[in-house]
């Protein structure tokens, strides 16, 4: 799901936006067989008021975390699309899986930047102010897969509390429905590796530290309160029919 320029702002404000691949892809096939947005990035705006998920997370980090820390790196980004313009013909899922293939002169800021992009765009879609529990096909994922929702919550947190410095803790899901953590250093994302990205959270310093101090794991633990599981439920609905969600 993603609001990631003009073109996709439309169908991300239904809550479903979505490059198509394979169902049956292998690991780095799904997103080069993807359509997706392509071209200069925009900054999506929040889905609700910056204060809306106060106490978990304060409206001077939302603020800082999206107007300024997103905003660079789109503002980055496009930047390395200036150097190189070609890229602006491929989709992100597609630059991602193939960053080996973009120039050496831009291939840093691109992973850095569109990785941080796409991270932080699905970030503000998989939250709310309501919560909410997982329920349907998505529930009964997390039961087959980790036990229950408190092993998975477990499990996700310790992920989380492990990745050293900066760095974002995943769920990801197979082309067949199953469900897996991941862990990314800095910006990187596992649609690098062409995984579908079921959701995330952001475990650097600023997602978290004018709250929770150096207190990650209290974080991690608040988190799910703000986790917004109807959107993920549909992010997994669309994951199950073969699609690359972003």
């Amino acid at each position: 799901m993603t609001m990631l320029n003009r073109r996709t702002l439309l169908a991300s404000a239904t809550g479903i936006a979505l490059a198509a691949g394979a169902g049956t892809a292998p690991a780095g096939a799904a997103a080069s067989a993807s359509a997706g947005p392509k071209g200069p990035a925009e900054l999506p705006p929040l889905p609700y008021e910056a204060a809306a998920l106060t106490p978990i997370i304060d409206a001077e980090t939302m603020t800082l975390h999206h107007d300024k820390h997103h905003q660079a790196y789109v503002s980055n980004f496009n930047a390395a699309l200036k150097q190189e313009p070609s890229l602006a013909d491929l989709s992100y899922p597609d630059i991602l899986a193939g960053l080996d293939k973009v120039p050496q002169g831009v291939r840093q800021a691109v992973r850095n930047n569109l990785g941080g992009h796409v991270n932080h765009t699905m970030f503000w879609q998989i939250m709310g102010a309501k919560g909410g529990e997982p329920e349907g096909d998505v529930l009964a994922a997390i039961e087959r897969d980790f036990g229950d929702v408190a092993k998975l919550q477990e499990a996700f947190g310790a992920a989380g509390a492990k990745v050293f410095g900066s760095g974002w803790v995943f769920v990801t899901v197979t082309g067949e429905g199953k469900l897996a953590l991941d862990t990314r250093p800095n910006q990187d994302t596992p649609l690098m590796d062409g995984k579908r990205v079921l959701f995330g959270n952001d475990v650097w310093e600023h997602a978290y530290y004018l709250t929770y101090r150096n207190r990650r794991p209290d974080y991690l633990k608040a988190w799910w309160k703000v986790v917004d599981w109807r959107k993920i439920g549909e992010r997994y609905a669309l994951a199950k029919q073969g699609k690359l969600v972003i």
